[in-house]
């Protein structure tokens, strides 16, 4: 059976418009290859699927290496914004970018939300 990328797709544009101060999110592979996107203007869609996978790499060396067990999610935060990357499914990331006016309860509860839809799509 077939990945719905059209139904992908159609979720993370809807994840970005209706969840306030999100400016863009990402599905990609482990090893860094995109899956489905609704990036902001300007970000290289590769490059990002890149860095997410990357991030996750190095959190989880750092969660075994610290012995805190399996990364669930990662957060960066620059002068900019936030960068979450978190597990969805077995197979996949989700990368998600957001203002530094976000509520981050908030965010990680409709992250959890939305990471449940998309891996029922991918089955």
């Amino acid at each position: 059976m077939a990945i719905d990328t059209a139904a992908l797709n159609q979720k993370l544009q809807a994840f970005v418009t209706e969840t306030s101060h999100v400016q863009g999110a990402a599905l990609v592979t482990p090893t860094g290859l995109p899956i489905a996107e609704s990036l902001p203007k300007g970000f290289e869609e590769s490059r990002a699927a890149a860095m997410a996978a990357a991030a996750m790499t190095i959190g989880d060396r750092i969660g075994e290496e610290l012995q805190r067990g399996p990364i669930q999610h990662i957060l960066l935060t620059g002068s900019q914004g936030h960068s979450i990357v978190t597990l969805c499914g077995e197979e996949t990331l989700f990368l998600v970018l957001a203002g530094l006016d976000v509520k981050q309860g908030i965010l990680m509860l409709e992250i959890r939300r939305v990471v449940e839809e998309m891996a029922q799509i991918i089955g």
